[in-house]
C-alpha cells in the first residue's frame, strides 16, 4: 500500500468523504494517518465535526484498534515562510515580507509556486521520521499513510505535476532541488492517485480522462472509487417485467395483499400506474448504471466500491465507509 494516497474526483463525488473514510480506514490497528486538506474548503473539519483547522497537525479521531487520524489544512501562505525559514534562514525577515504583501503575491501569481508549496508540503510528512525522543520509536515515519484531499480531477495532473514545470524553469539552487524531491515521492511506488466517480456518464467520462493524463504525466493511478452507489431493488425477472405494461398483473398483485379489491377506482388500481412508473425509473438507472460499469471495466483499473450513506454524511457515516474500505482490502 503506498504511504501517499491522493484522492481526487469531479465535484460533487463525495472525494473530501472518501479521502476521510480512507484516512479512517488505513489508521486501523494502531497506525498513524495525516489527513491532507489542500483547497482551504475545511470540508474535514465539517465531516468530523470540528473546529475549523490551524495551520498545524491535530488528531480529530480513533480508528478502531487504537489507531490515530491526524488532519492538517495547509495554508500556501504558511507553507511559504516555512519555505523560507528552512532553506534561506529569513526567520522575522520572512514574516516582514508577509507584512508588505510579498507573500501573498508570490503564492497567486507566481507560476506553480503555490501549488508548489502544497505538494511539498505533504510530501515532507510522508518522508518526515521521528525524533530520538519519540514513543514510536526513533528513526520510523512520523506517519504511516498521509492521505490528501486534492483538487478535482480536472486540475489533478496539472496540481500533481507543477513540480517537473518548476524544476524545469530553476535549474539549480534550493527550489530546484525541492521540486525534483517532491517529484521523486509523486512519481514512486509510494504515491497511488485514486479518483472518485459515480455511476453516471459525466463523472465516469471525466475519470476516464483524467487516467489518461495522470499516465500520460506517468503519475500512478490508484484505484477508481466508485461512491454512493445505491442497492438494485428488483431481480432481474422483475427488471425485464418494469419494461413491459404488466398494469393488470400488479393490480392483482396489490388486490392479494390487502390493498383492496382490483375494481376500477380502487386503491389497487390507484397504486398501479405510479408502481410501475418507479419500476420503470428504477430499471432505466440500473440499465444506466452497467453502461457505466462497462466504461470503468475498460480503464483496466482495480475499484473500490461504498455504497449511498443515506442523506448527508456523519462521524458514523465515515466508520462505516471505513470499515467498508477495509473489507475491500485497503488495510
Amino acid at each position: 500500500m503506498s504511504r501517499l494516497q491522493v484522492v481526487s474526483g469531479k465535484g460533487g463525488t463525495g472525494k473530501t468523504t472518501v479521502a476521510a473514510a480512507l484516512a479512517l480506514a488505513l489508521a486501523t490497528e494502531g497506525r498513524r494517518t495525516l489527513l491532507v486538506e489542500v483547497e482551504g474548503r475545511q470540508g474535514i473539519a465539517q465531516l468530523f465535526g470540528a473546529e475549523a483547522l490551524p495551520y498545524e497537525e491535530r488528531k480529530i479521531a480513533v480508528a478502531p484498534g487504537g489507531g490515530e487520524v491526524f488532519a492538517l489544512a495547509i495554508d500556501a501562505e504558511r507553507a511559504l515562510l516555512d519555505y523560507l525559514q528552512m532553506f534561506y534562514k529569513l526567520g522575522g525577515a520572512g514574516r516582514a515580507l508577509k507584512k508588505l504583501g510579498a507573500i501573498d503575491f508570490a503564492t497567486t501569481i507566481a507560476p506553480g509556486v503555490r501549488d508548489v508549496l502544497l505538494t511539498g508540503k505533504a510530501c515532507e510528512a510522508v518522508r518526515r521520521k521521528t525524533p530520538p525522543d519519540s514513543k514510536h520509536g526513533q528513526g520510523t515515519y512520523a506517519y504511516d499513510y498521509v492521505v490528501m484531499d486534492a483538487p478535482p480531477t480536472g486540475r489533478i495532473t496539472r496540481f500533481l505535476n507543477v513540480n517537473d514545470e518548476v524544476a524545469g524553469l530553476a535549474k539549480f539552487g534550493p527550489i530546484h532541488n525541492q521540486a525534483q524531491a517532491v517529484m521523486r515521492v509523486l512519481k514512486s511506488p509510494e504515491t497511488a492517485v485514486h479518483l472518485v466517480t459515480l455511476l453516471e456518464e459525466m463523472p465516469v467520462q471525466e475519470t476516464a480522462d483524467g487516467i489518461a493524463e495522470l499516465r500520460a504525466a506517468e503519475l500512478p493511478v490508484g484505484r477508481v472509487v466508485v461512491n454512493m452507489v445505491r442497492p438494485h431493488l428488483l431481480d432481474e425477472e422483475a427488471l425485464r417485467s418494469a419494461a413491459g405494461d404488466r398494469r393488470t398483473d400488479v393490480a392483482k398483485a396489490l388486490s392479494q395483499a390487502g390493498l383492496g379489491g382490483a375494481r376500477r377506482g380502487g386503491l389497487a388500481e390507484r397504486l398501479v400506474d405510479p408502481l410501475l412508473e418507479q419500476a420503470r425509473e428504477h430499471a432505466e438507472r440500473v440499465e444506466l448504471e452497467r453502461e457505466q460499469r462497462s466504461v470503468l471495466a475498460r480503464l483496466d483499473v482495480p475499484t473500490y466500491e461504498l455504497p449511498l450513506v443515506g442523506e448527508g454524511m456523519d462521524l458514523a457515516g465515515l466508520y462505516r465507509l471505513a470499515t467498508e474500505l477495509r473489507r475491500q482490502g485497503t488495510s
